[in-house]
């Protein structure tokens, strides 16, 4: 589907940083062997060329590993002050007191802080940053790490596994299930960073997990780097929903790899919002590896002004009566470019397979721009596949006919714009819906 540029990549660490990193970290051999492994293949893999123009990324000046400014801790307390001063302003704090199950924050290049409420570390669940469960479960991690996002994957998946450092490590056990969400919060504070979280999701037989992942920085002159990996597992009948809210500050490369393999009966939800980041390039996957697995991705994007946001996904279809869909909704303004990549595959032996994609676009003035790149494979006769989109302007006569009953003109964008992802934002719980509804008031605030 897409061409890749065959040279060498001209930047990166180098073997004795990733050896150094690793020892400093303490970690087992085998991992030290595929951080190894990984860097090879980063320093032989293409940037991409299909995409968004990455030229502009100043990767040289990428820093790889910044520690955060005190160790893990247990309470809030023993943050600085000035850190514990952002998250409160977050609404991490309440969040973690009020509808949550556990809550982690990863600032820089590590975890800060990590809690699980006692009923469900009772009851097996474990909820810790990555590198804390390469210590204490290392057989764990040994067996799944790097199985669905091989180093190999693309080149950003390479650099991550050579770097990784801090992410979330969540088991459920069998038939437990999690009534309250667990969060985790990534922050990027200081310049030229490079974060490069690992996320592993292991999901028993029967078991029930709703994983929330926030991600902000603040504005800089110069770029950050967000390279993060997630690989979801979802055992026989269980059911997996992942919801980000991403508001990256628009100094940010957004360049992450996110995949889950759903086993018999399963389901995965991604629900994935996207605002901010000067670049974002994210196509959240599902491998439907056994019958009667199902899988739905809900995406919303937001480019503004320098914006491109290069979203999607992927249905990887490899048994029979497995069920996807893809909805994605997408606003421009002021310029900004949005585009959708939707990849349905139906393997050879996969029959009574339905999978469709649906791609929106609205663009806010005649300067924006939106595209649609949908790639199916292999649907047969007994499959039900298929791909519909649309591109449309604001409907000028409700435009008229809100502001002749007194709305402003940046509340009747916004009213008109909330029913355009209405469909995105009701499938988010109330929480975060009215997060994701303020950063939306906020992108409306600049439309003319």
């Amino acid at each position: 589907m897409h061409t890749e540029r065959a040279v060498a990549t001209p930047w990166g660490p180098t073997k004795k940083y990733v050896q150094d990193l690793s020892a400093r970290k303490n970690e087992p051999g085998w991992m030290t062997d595929i951080r190894l492994l990984a860097l090879g293949h980063f320093q032989t893999l293409a940037m991409p060329t299909w995409g968004p123009d990455l030229s502009k990324l100043a990767v040289q000046d990428i820093s790889y590993y910044t520690a955060a400014p005190v160790s893990h801790v247990r309470s809030w307390y023993d943050i600085p002050t000035n850190i514990k001063n952002t998250f409160d302003y977050l609404g991490l704090l309440q969040a973690e007191k009020n509808f949550l199950a556990g809550l982690g924050v990863q600032y820089e290049s590590e975890m800060l802080y990590k809690s699980l409420r006692e009923e469900w570390a009772a009851c097996g669940v474990i909820f810790v940053d990555t590198d804390t469960a390469l210590r204490e479960y290392p057989d764990l991690v040994k067996q799944y790490f790097a199985t669905f996002v091989p180093a190999h994957d693309n080149i950003f998946a390479a650099l991550n596994t050579a770097l990784w450092s801090g992410g979330s490590f969540v088991y459920v056990p069998v038939g437990v299930a999690l009534d309250k969400p667990l969060q985790a919060y990534f922050r990027i504070e200081a310049e030229h960073m490079g974060q490069f979280e690992r996320t592993l999701i292991i999901v028993e037989d029967g078991a029930t997990l709703h994983y929330v992942e926030g991600c902000s920085a603040p504005i800089y002159r110069t770029q950050s780097l967000h390279c993060g990996v997630v690989e979801l597992v979802a055992k026989r009948n269980a059911r997996v929903r992942y919801t980000t809210i991403q508001n990256w500050s628009t100094n940010v490369y957004n360049l992450v790899t996110k995949r889950a393999c759903a086993y018999e009966n399963a389901v995965v939800e991604w629900i994935d919002g996207n605002i901010g980041s000067a670049v974002t390039m994210k196509y959240p996957s599902v491998i439907l590896q056994e019958r009667g697995a199902r899988a739905t991705l809900l995406s919303l994007s937001f480019a503004g002004a320098g914006q491109q946001q290069d979203t999607g996904g992927a249905m990887i279809h490899r048994a029979a009566d497995t069920h996807s869909f893809m909805l994605s909704k997408a606003i421009s303004k002021q310029g900004g470019v949005s585009t959708f990549r939707g990849k349905i595959s139906v393997e050879q032996g996969a029959t009574a397979v339905t999978a469709r994609s649906q791609c929106d676009a609205l663009l806010l003035d005649e300067r924006s721009s939106a595209a649609a790149y949908p790639d199916i494979r292999g649907a047969h006769q007994q499959c039900l596949v298929g791909h519909e989109g649309s591109v449309s302007a604001l409907d000028s006569e409700q435009l008229v006919y809100l502001l002749s009953r007194g709305f402003t003109r940046q509340r009747a964008y916004s009213l008109m714009v909330n029913g355009f992802v209405h469909a995105c934002i009701s499938q988010i719980p109330a929480e975060y819906a009215v997060e994701l509804n303020m950063l939306l008031e906020r992108e409306m605030a600049e439309c003319p």
